[in-house]
């Protein structure tokens, strides 16, 4: 998958948002963070996030949220958004829309969100017109691929620190798998924020 959204995407899925206008007065970027909470990898990241004073979104996995309570409300605590990523992280196109539907509905019992996250950006259109009459579709502008195992951490953080514009949707994952890359590259993406005047925000919108 491409690491930043081509522009003709975002005019096509006008239901989704890949990234969020903001004023000139107060440049922002939203750090995103996919498939924890991870007890080994999430309470780090929200040490880092601490340090440099930043608020990010955490699209949870259910399943986990059920297993660590505890650490999905320390994100909350925090002050930090969630969102909803599904109950069992599958893949929408290969599932019926009634399957789909109710594995993101049982997520409903653990995470309170108007935000969801298709697990891969995988979803059929009748899907994603559904779901948007409920939730705000959140993809990104920016994939850190910190997941992939075939590139180096300096490499993840050149991705996402050369991709940095007002308003984007940045996606890490606070996963196992992903650590090594990602635990580099956010670090260097807080320091050039910092240093360029960005506000590292969580996404907060409106009901629909």
């Amino acid at each position: 998958m491409n690491i930043a959204i081509p522009k003709i995407l975002e005019r096509f899925f006008e239901k989704i948002l890949f990234r969020i206008p903001t004023t000139p007065s107060k440049p922002r970027i939203y750090i995103t963070f996919d498939d924890g909470p991870t007890p080994e990898i999430t309470p780090w990241v929200l040490g880092i996030l601490k340090k440099y004073n930043a608020k990010a979104t955490f699209f949870c996995i259910a399943k986990n949220v059920e297993r660590h309570p505890d650490i999905y409300q320390q994100i909350l605590n925090e002050g930090h958004s969630v969102g909803n990523h599904s109950y069992s992280h599958l893949k929408g196109r290969k599932l019926s829309d009634e399957e789909y539907f109710n594995d993101i509905e049982l997520a409903n019992m653990f995470i309170e969100s108007n935000l969801f996250r298709p697990p891969y950006a995988s979803f059929s259109v009748n899907q994603i017109k559904a779901l948007s009459k409920k939730y705000n579709i959140i993809l990104w502008s920016v994939l850190s691929r910190d997941y992939n195992q075939n590139i180096s951490p300096r490499k993840c953080s050149y991705t996402v620190t050369n991709n940095i514009t007002d308003g984007v949707i940045i996606v890490f994952h606070d996963s196992i798998k992903a650590f090594k890359n990602m635990s580099f590259a956010l670090i260097q993406t807080l320091e050039k924020a910092k240093s360029e005047g960005y506000i590292c925000e969580r996404i907060v919108l409106k009901n629909k």
